[in-house]
């Protein structure tokens, strides 16, 4: 794991204890004392830290059973990645005053940097579940994560990043390493079941998703084919070999991969008549066809045991739509928005209804609203998050080719 950025440090200054004029009142030389301390606070809230070293040093000569100065020349050194000279410090600072205000999180952190982790490890784990302050409790996060995956303790470093991924939602730094972390633990734990379980159905099925994830459509067959073989009847892998075969029709563009793909999900049905998806993908299939009734029967199958299924919602209203029914696609457009309101495919579907049924205003809503979302829409979505991890669940809805609404007049 990359170290965490130490950025937050500005902002967590204010908690902790910086020299003050005010515990030097009665000393002789306090009037150098009391300079040296505002123009060190001065220079280390300004990131001016050699100039700040050099300031506190004097002091340290000064005051050198004042545990605020160790403290203070503790944080010019962590910030200038002077780590074992930072844990000497902090060292310092809390030998001479152990109940020192945040200096044993800031020591930890100190011995992380240096990859002495299981020294650091109480500090972060004690900063982790007591800092009140927010920049502190992230800084101390990232760096419990960090000390975990050196420890090899791969789970507890995943509990870390999900509680993080929940205080800071929105921190790309905090996101960043909590994907990073989650992939290495799928790796990790597909590897102990290819130690425990090589040949079992398990294998099989984690290998089919790989394979299909890559785009290796065959091979991702062959390993669904084999796990068939293993256990004939067991429910969802008729329906994984009609996806895979569908993605290989999408490059090959064989008519038999489709048909052939249609009756998996056929297939898949006779033995778990509830699998929503598998319904769907018929739906879906027979729509692309032009067979809208039969494409609405299995859209409204898969709505039966599955009622918030976005794509099936939107699927059903586009078959709807094309049966001449704009009115009774509305409530599924709606639900579907409801469930997702970013959805392009559904807001261009609900233009093309009111439009059908002359309602000027709504019509021009959706639109105004589905142009927005696509000035909106980045590269990132469609060339890294989408598919970019694990195969598809379902085949999406997407706007047509020639879908492209114009403006009303």
């Amino acid at each position: 794991m990359t170290r965490p950025g130490r950025n937050a440090l500005r902002k967590v200054l204010p908690c902790l204890c910086l020299y003050g004029s005010s515990l030097l009142a009665q000393r002789p030389d306090s009037g150098l004392v009391e300079r040296y301390s505002q123009e060190g606070a001065k220079a280390l809230a300004e990131q001016r830290y050699p100039e700040a070293e050099q300031i506190y040093e004097k002091l340290r000569q000064l005051e050198p059973k004042t545990a605020e100065v160790h403290a203070n020349l503790g944080l010019v050194y962590f910030e200038e990645k002077r780590f074992p000279q930072a844990v000497a410090s902090w060292r310092e600072a809390l030998k001479l005053k152990p109940d020192l205000p945040n200096a044993d999180f800031f020591l930890a952190m100190s011995l992380s940097e240096l990859g002495r982790y299981a020294e650091a490890l109480p500090g972060l784990e004690n900063g982790f579940k007591r800092s009140r302050d927010s920049a502190l409790r992230r800084m101390i996060g990232l760096h419990l994560e960090r000390a975990y995956t050196g420890l090899h303790r791969d789970y507890q470093a995943v509990e870390v990043a999900l509680e993080l991924s929940r205080l800071y939602p929105e921190d790309p730094e905090v996101l960043y390493h909590a994907g990073r972390l989650f992939g290495n633990l799928a790796y990790l734990t597909v590897q102990k079941l290819q130690e425990v379980a090589p040949t079992s159905v398990w294998m099989r099925l984690t290998a089919g998703d790989v394979y299909e994830s890559q785009g290796h459509y065959d091979l991702a067959i062959g390993e669904y084919r084999a796990v068939l073989a293993l256990d004939p009847g067991r429910p969802g892998i008729h329906f994984r070999v009609g996806r895979a075969l569908l993605a290989r029709s999408l490059s090959t563009h064989s008519v038999g991969d489709r048909a052939e793909a249609l009756r998996e999900f056929q297939q898949e049905l006779e033995l778990d008549p509830t699998n929503a998806n598998a319904a769907y993908e018929l739906g879906e299939i027979y729509r692309k066809s032009g067979e809208r009734e039969k494409a609405e029967k299995f859209f409204e199958l898969a709505l039966q045991y599955y009622p918030d299924f976005e794509e099936a919602q939107v699927g059903l209203a586009r078959a709807l739509i094309a049966l001449g029914k704009p009115d009774q696609a509305l409530p599924h457009l709606r639900k579907a928005l409801a469930l997702n309101p970013k959805d392009e495919v559904c807001l261009y579907q609900l233009f093309e209804a009111h439009k059908a049924l002359g309602n000027t205003a709504e019509q021009q809503r959706a639109l105004a609203e589905f142009q927005r979302l696509q000035s909106q829409r980045g590269r990132l979505e469609t060339s890294i998050i989408k598919g970019s991890f694990s195969p598809a669940e379902v085949t999406r809805q997407e706007l047509d080719s020639q879908d492209a609404p114009q403006a009303q007049h």
